[in-house]
């Protein structure tokens, strides 16, 4: 599985970044329709930055997982 950095649009409610509404992967913009799953891993452990995950279905039925590094302050996609 491969990482790359991208630019996400996101909903900010009782915390910053909330969840994804729309981001930018190889130049164009995908609209997320629903969010199918989402998941953390760490925190428990110092040494381990929260990571936030979201799999995602677009507005063309394509699945993506996004994920949050809040330590960083950036969006990755996995695919």
């Amino acid at each position: 599985m491969e990482y790359e950095r991208i630019q996400v649009e996101c909903h900010s409610g009782y915390k910053i970044n909330e969840y994804p509404v729309s981001f930018t992967f190889q130049g164009r913009r995908w609209n997320v329709s629903e969010i199918l799953d989402r998941w953390y891993e760490g925190g428990s452990d110092s040494q381990r930055p929260v990571i936030d995950y979201f799999r995602v279905k677009t507005g063309e039925d394509r699945v993506f997982i996004l994920m949050y590094a809040g330590h960083l302050d950036e969006w990755f996609i996995r695919y």
